[in-house]
């Protein structure tokens, strides 16, 4: 089939970007592995490293210096950390110099005296692998992307104050990357407060003397402006002092901030001064309310202010002036305590309009406190605007590599504080680094940040998109960022500046929504952390094909038209008027206005809603459904890609890294379903070891979620292909294009009532055709460890266990490959020893004259779960290196593995052989004929040895590294394959879900005038109170691509319109409106209706039946009220609850809901006496009192109410 694509109506001349760019370029930048130490730039780890070193011992005399760092290869390869439950990572070695000082006694000169270097292993540094994972202890997880409050300054209104004060209140504050928060606030009595991280607070005058401007003079002048006026000025009562005035005998008669009253103008006319400074203001100058600060003042110069703050900060620490003055310069001007970063440096910049280059300080200037002050004070007038805090120019987002970074940053810290402490405790004189550096907190930090942080999550790894949209998540939660309890709606709101940085319609429904959102599909993030997005340049009228990528606040300067304006031959704007977005609005301005114009139309929207088609027909919330569910879609066994799709189909596939590509171009040499090889194309002096590409496929390997990957070729032997072709398919893809679901037959019709309330009635065809069949894999583990009384033996001698039960396992005592397997049966024999004091007087007795030994050991055997059958795939056994690993069993196992290979050696050969025996003989020189064959030897010894290494068992010779105790682990994985079932869920890719209700014989489906049964019927109440229309678009265009056996491309807010689909449905002779004649399969009377068919999109979710359905006869009780356990993993019963009682008692069910409530649930005796009834035949005994009582009883008796159980006599008695 050929994808029709529509000339469509937007033409794009910008590619969509690397997908997964957000993830690897983070990781590359922070590691740096590709870059020589010398060349390195001070970011990343080189930034961490150069941050925290050199480090110094309290007397200056010892220096450890930091050189640079390097990276050892990894132990293992990806699939092998994977299947051994390894983590895929590079050993990290820190290059350090030690330098030994000494000092002249004479001259107290300093000089080096020593200087050592040394490599010193610090800590094994996760490597993310190519598909932008990491693999922690054999788990593929991915680190998401953190949106958090950007550094800097900003001004909010507070909410609380709303019923204090009459006005809105503003906090103003300095937020560093790394450091003290500083607060600026107004309280009830308009006083200014300065709040340092969130606790001390003092008045704003006293937190200006600590900077330095000590008397009120020097703050009054950086606030205001001053005159001179005469003291005979009728004006001059009612101004503000400038300058404190002193009379003869320097006392101070009137202070700076004084209000002049004729009390004071008196005094100054006696103290003979006949001018006095003034400041010069008008009722609206914002910075008034700075004066009645002042009397709140107790300091009255730079020492006094200081020891204030020292006070309140460290209460009950000594004060001393140069501790007071240190410990100040510490919270704000020293870069070990205090870091703005890059980004609150350039953000500060931007607000205060200092110039970005000269001002490149990571702390905190004077320029920058005094700067915010003023904005603060403008904004409290409401000369100057607030921040808006959800805007995505005051938020950033962190990538993998910053956090990584920052965890990194924090473990070697801890580092260098031992680092200290053991210069002052080692004897120095020959110390080395590595006496010095104490890895393990490094280690802890590195470990704990990817095993447990809420932002390395275990991926999501369902099906190819839900690899990608999980890489591309963007969380406002997690340390740093947001709680999900407090936060408002505001927060979680699309804003406007979401527009083409991130989607406003993927995100997930429940407590997170519009906390975690998706990365839009043109977006990018900058060197700042800011999210970027595309628009093409528009001049005087005229578009360019200039690309330029604008962060939230750049674009709020610009008017920005959409990509469906209208255009000439020559891309000018036609239309006379044109809606442009500025800032939060929408306006109408004339074409040379228009300052750019959107790349693309499906720029606003995420990759998972831009594979939505009809997008634009369906309401939001409906696609927000049909996003979400799109990533739940199971991998089927036979794929096949959308008739109607959005043209993002092999981008997402491609991108997702689920496909396997080509290395290097060359013509395929062989191809099996294993195995795909490639002879690169010639280049001379080539190294022949270089010349053959290997691509080994993945058979039936299991995802996170148990769903199957299965790579399948999509090349022939002899085909050419090119560098970053597909050659073949990987899990959910069909020719390289994403295949979620499947193309099948629909009716909008009831049938029944089956399909009320969003059920779904499907035909027994889709069961019969494997349509909707996917494999999933369970994977199941057992340990022998060492116990008290001797190790655990996996075996086939498992005491009380008949032959039958054992047919299925090997010598060893494990089950063989290919078994099918059902609940109950034995998977891996294992025995544990058990103490002989445990033994009953009978056991002890057999022992005695029986002499048998077997039996002191009891049978803890890896048995298949409830509800799991399948067939064994495989096994994998991991043993250490003292134990035998197998036995000749597993050695025969391995040589026919070898004879495989070497079978496989064999064919590869003969095709290379081939290929050079296919040129003309007549046309080789002799020379080139001894080349040839020096080729064909050199090829032979490449692939035996390269097959020799894949097949060398390595772990016979090294064992396996398992945890402490274990000496054997097993892991079998049961692969099974299921059928579509009743309650199974279906969905659309339009948030159309439903359960399958009834699976109908294909002889009652309603068919067609030309007899074909449609395949699932849907009820058409689900379209018009959910809005989302795009489905029968769908539907419609599905229909004419069935018979015309094209296939259409119709992309998000571009795509086809209406009248085109009707078009196409009339040269396909169908009516305009898509409906058809159906007739009833049950009696082949035509309905009464005309009726919607044509063939939709549709997928198999992950919530299947067979992961839900759970029934239970006996199993675990609860300790104390000895009621069943709830829940499927507990092997739980279903409550019986409250209104179940009330259902039974409306029935008159009497006898019933007592059993229900004693024998069935916590009558422990009765239980019992149940048993022995039935066992025996006898009649069901009366049912005794429910423990649950007895636990009452009990209860109250500790309340110290005695309760006490008096049983009725009966008349007999």
């Amino acid at each position: 089939m050929v994808r029709i694509t529509q000339k469509q109506n937007v033409e794009e001349i910008l590619e969509i970007p690397d997908l997964m760019e957000i993830q690897k370029k983070s990781y590359k930048e922070f590691l740096m592995i590709d870059v020589p130490p010398d060349r390195r730039k001070r970011q990343g780890l080189q930034e961490v490293f150069e941050s925290v070193f050199p480090i110094y011992d309290y007397n200056g005399f010892y220096e450890l210096r930091f050189v640079g760092y390097e990276f050892s290869m990894p132990k293992r390869r990806v699939d092998e950390c994977i299947e051994r439950g390894e983590t895929y990572s590079a050993a990290l070695k820190g290059i350090f110099r030690l330098i030994i000082k000494e000092k002249n006694e004479k001259t107290g000169e300093v000089s080096i005296k020593d200087a050592q270097e040394q490599a010193v292993q610090l800590c094994d540094l996760p490597l993310m692998t190519d598909r932008g994972t990491f693999v922690i202890n054999g788990a593929e997880r991915v680190i998401v992307s953190q949106l958090h409050r950007s550094p800097g300054a900003s001004f909010e209104e507070e909410e609380e104050a709303e019923g204090i004060f009459t006005k809105p209140v503003y906090t103003g504050r300095i937020v560093p990357y790394r450091g003290t928060w500083l607060e600026i606030e107004f309280d009830a009595n308009e006083i200014v407060y300065i709040k340092l991280d969130r606790k001390k607070k003092f008045p704003l005058t006293t937190f200006l003397r600590a900077l330095g401007y000590s008397s009120n003079e020097d703050i009054l002048k950086i606030f205001f402006e001053t005159e001179t006026i005469s003291t005979e000025s009728k004006e001059i009562v009612k101004k503000i002092l400038a300058r404190d005035i002193i009379d003869k005998n320097g006392e101070i008669i009137a202070e700076a901030g004084n209000l002049l009253t004729k009390e004071i103008v008196e005094k100054i006319k006696k103290a003979d001064s006949n001018k006095v400074d003034v400041l010069i203001f008008d009722e609206e100058n914002p910075y008034l309310a700075l004066l009645k600060t002042f009397s709140k003042d107790n300091s009255k110069s730079e020492q006094e202010a200081l020891n204030d703050i020292f006070k309140k900060m460290r209460p009950g620490e000594p004060v001393t002036a140069t501790s007071t003055k240190k410990y100040f310069e510490t919270l704000f001007f020293d870069n070990k305590r205090y870091n703005l970063g890059v980004v609150g440096r350039y953000k500060l910049n931007k607000l205060l309009g200092f110039n970005q280059e000269k001002n490149t300080s990571i702390t905190l200037t004077k320029e920058d406190i005094i700067g915010v002050i003023k904005r603060f004070f403008e904004v409290n007038a409401g000369k100057s605007e607030k921040t808006d805090i959800d805007h995505l120019g005051n938020r950033r987002v962190r990538s993998v590599g910053e956090l990584v970074e920052n965890q990194f940053r924090a473990g070697l810290v801890r580092v260098e504080k031992m680092i200290r402490e053991r210069m002052t405790i080692i004897d120095m004189k020959n110390a080395i680094p590595a006496n010095l550096i104490n890895p393990k907190p490094l280690v802890a930090a590195i470990r704990e940040f990817f095993g447990t942080s809420q932002l390395s999550q275990f991926m999501d790894q369902v099906n190819p998109l839900a690899e990608l949209t999980h890489k591309r998540r963007i969380s406002a939660l997690g340390p740093g960022g947001l709680n999900r309890e407090r936060a408002g709606f505001e927060v979680r709101d699309v804003h406007y500046t979401h527009y083409g940085r991130l989607c406003p319609i993927e995100t997930p429904e429940g407590q997170n929504i519009g906390l975690i959102t998706s990365l839009a599909t043109y977006a990018r993030v900058n060197e700042y952390g800011f999210i970027e997005t595309p628009y093409r340049k528009v001049k005087n009228g005229k578009v360019t094909d200039e690309i330029e990528y604008l962060t939230a606040d750049r674009e709020d300067n610009y008017k920005i038209a959409q990509s469906n304006v209208r255009l000439d031959e020559n891309n000018r704007i036609i239309d006379e008027q044109v809606l442009v977005r500025y800032e939060d609005d929408v306006i109408l301005v004339n074409p040379d206005e228009v300052d750019y114009i959107d790349v693309s139309p499906k720029q606003v929207v995420s990759v998972a809603a831009s594979l939505i088609p009809f997008l634009e027909h369906d309401d939001a919330n409906r696609a927000l459904m049909g996003s979400n569910m799109q990533r739940q879609a199971v991998p089927l066994l036979k794929t096949e890609a959308p008739f109607v799709g959005t043209g993002m189909e092999a981008k997402a596939a491609y991108d997702s890294g689920r496909a396997v590509i080509a290395r290097a171009s060359g013509r395929v040499a062989y191809v099996d379903s294993d195995v795909i090889i490639v002879v690169k194309d010639n280049k001379p002096n080539d190294n022949l070891k270089d010349k053959v590409d290997i691509y080994y496929l993945k058979k039936f390997k299991r995802t996170n979620q148990d769903t199957t990957i299965n790579e399948k070729p999509l090349v022939k032997k002899g085909d050419i292909v090119k560098k970053g072709d597909i050659i073949a398919d990987g899990l959910s893809m069909d020719k390289g294009e994403l295949a979620l679901g499947k193309n099948v037959l629909i009716a909008f019709m009831p049938w029944h009532g089956y399909n009320y309330e969003d059920a779904i009635v499907i035909s027994e065809d889709l069961l019969k055709y494997d349509t909707f069949t996917s494999v999933h894999i369970e994977e199941y583990e057992i340990e022998a460890r060492e116990t008290k009384l001797g190790p655990e033996e996996i075996t086939r001698d498992i005491p009380n266990v008949s032959e039958d039960t054992l047919k299925n396992l090997d010598f060893d005592g494990i089950i063989r490959i290919g078994a099918k397997v059902k609940p109950g049966d034995i998977l891996v024999g294992k025995v544990t020893p058990i103490s002989s004091s445990n033994l009953t007087p009978e056991e002890k007795l057999l022992k005695a004259i029986f002499g048998s030994k077997a039996d002191n050991v009891k049978d803890t055997s890896l048995r298949v779960p409830p509800g799991i059958e399948g067939i064994v795939i495989d096994i994998r056994i991991f043993s250490r290196k003292e134990h035998a690993r197998r036995k000749d069993k597993e050695d025969e196992k391995t040589l026919k593995i070898k004879k495989e290979k070497e079978k496989k050696l064999q064919s590869l050969i003969s095709t290379y052989k081939e290929t050079l025996e296919d040129i003309d003989k007549r046309d080789i020189s002799k020379e080139e004929k001894e080349r040839l064959k020096e080729y064909e030897e050199v090829y032979f010894e490449f692939k035996k040895s390269q097959i020799e290494q894949e097949f060398k068992d390595k772990r016979q010779i090294k064992g396996d590294e398992l945890p402490p105790g274990v000496i054997k682990l097993i892991k079998v994985l049961i692969a099974k394959k299921r059928k579509v079932a009743v309650g199974d869920k279906l969905s659309g890719r339009h948030g159309n879900k439903g359960v399958i209700s009834k699976i109908l014989p294909v002889e009652d489906m309603p068919y067609l005038p030309d007899g074909t049964p449609v395949q699932v019927v849907l009820n058409p109440l689900g379209v018009p109170s959910r809005m989302n229309i795009g489905q029968l678009l769908e539907t419609q265009l599905g229909w004419v691509a069935k018979i015309t056996g094209q296939k259409f491309e119709t992309p998000v807010f571009n795509g086809m319109k209406e009248q085109e689909i009707k078009e196409w449905l009339k040269k396909i002779n169908s009516p305009e409106d898509g409906k058809t004649v159906l007739y009833d399969g049950r009696t082949g009377e035509p309905f009464a209706h005309r009726v919607t068919v044509g063939v939709m999109y549709m997928m198999k979710l992950i919530h299947m039946v067979d992961d839900k359905i759970h029934a239970r006869s006996i199993g675990p009780y609860s300790l104390i009220t000895q009621q069943p356990l709830g829940g499927k993993a507990q092997f739980g019963g279903q409550r019986f609850g409250e209104m179940e009682v009330w259902a039974l008692e409306a029935y008159g069910a009497a006898y019933t809901l007592q059993e229900m409530l004693t024998a069935k649930s916590d009558d422990v005796e009765g239980r019992k006496k149940l048993y022995e009834a039935i066992v025996r035949g006898k009649n069901i005994p009366e049912p005794g009192i429910p423990e649950s009582f007895n636990v009452l009883v009990k209860e109250l008796q500790g309340l110290g109410l005695n309760v006490e159980l008096i049983k009725k006599k009966s008349k007999k008695e």
